[in-house]
């Protein structure tokens, strides 16, 4: 869990507790509260998804979510922005293929 004590401060009511979050399948140690984009930038694959425009990996750019490059699946559900969400206990994060319904 190293590298993460200092992320998980900024969820509000998220404890700071460690938690496991499941990323494309695998355990990853965290903290409660941490955003998932830090999560991901933390492991060692690069890109949150797959652009169907340009097939190129795409990661976090603007972590503010104005960019909407770091869409994931969180949950089953798409088009998350992984720099806004924070991470619970069991929470299964899936790097996105494409967007769906989208061109982008």
């Amino acid at each position: 869990m190293a590298g993460f004590e200092k992320l998980a401060a900024a969820a509000p009511g998220g404890s700071g507790a460690p938690i496991v979050v499941l990323v494309d399948g695998e355990p990853v140690e965290t903290r409660d509260g941490t955003r998932i984009a830090a999560i991901l930038l933390c492991q060692q694959e690069a890109g949150f998804r797959i652009s169907p425009v340009s097939n190129s990996p795409r990661s976090a750019y603007c972590m503010m979510g104005e960019c909407f490059d770091c869409l994931v699946e969180i949950d089953g559900r798409p088009n998350r922005q992984a720099c806004l969400e924070y991470a619970r206990d069991g929470m299964k994060i899936c790097r996105q293929q494409t967007i769906p319904g989208g061109s982008q």
